[in-house]
């Protein structure tokens, strides 16, 4: 019995360590960059001669691409417009477009989709956050710290919801 147990975990290591056997699961930040940067202040300097009253718009899309073998690049574009709360007029407007390259490789289809989809982004979200404040900050505002932001759900929402629009043309087709 001991024979058979201590041969069973020998062969299993023997598999997991053949390289033929198993993929090596692979992944690795390449860079992290910006891709675009924009801050306006259209009302200044009227913005500054009133009391500050900000009501905060935010606006936040991710997108990934295949750039090379096993390369991914990942994008995260933050817009922050802030308004002034009682009269509507716009303060300032924030937009940063933070990416990265991700070395990826062992992981596919829906893994990799999730991958790159919420793990991803929630490696470049700090930096995004980071330069917002700066931009706003240098603009000669009070700093504007983002809250974090969970992609998981986010991407968990993308998923049903492209999910309830699948189910709803296949009734459509069916009918």
């Amino acid at each position: 019995m001991a024979e058979e147990n201590s041969q069973n975990a020998a062969g299993g290591n023997q598999a997991a360590a053949d390289p033929q056997n198993r993929q090596q699961l692979q992944f690795a930040v390449q860079r992290i960059y910006v891709k675009d940067i924009s801050f306006e202040a259209p009302n200044s300097p009227a913005v500054f001669q009133q009391p500050f009253k900000p009501k905060v718009g935010l606006d936040l899309n991710t997108s990934s691409q295949k750039v090379g073998e096993d390369l991914y690049e990942v994008s995260i574009k933050v817009t922050a417009q802030v308004r002034h709360s009682e009269e509507g007029t716009t303060s300032f407007l924030a937009e940063i477009e933070q990416a990265g390259l991700f070395r990826i490789s062992g992981i596919e289809g829906a893994q990799l989709e999730h991958t790159l989809g919420a793990f991803c982004p929630n490696v470049l979200f700090p930096y995004a956050r980071e330069c917002i404040d700066n931009l706003v900050n240098r603009g000669g505002f009070p700093p504007l710290m983002l809250a974090p932001v969970n992609f998981e759900a986010i991407y968990a929402q993308k998923k049903k919801r492209e999910a309830e629009q699948a189910r709803q043309q296949g009734e459509q087709t069916t009918q």
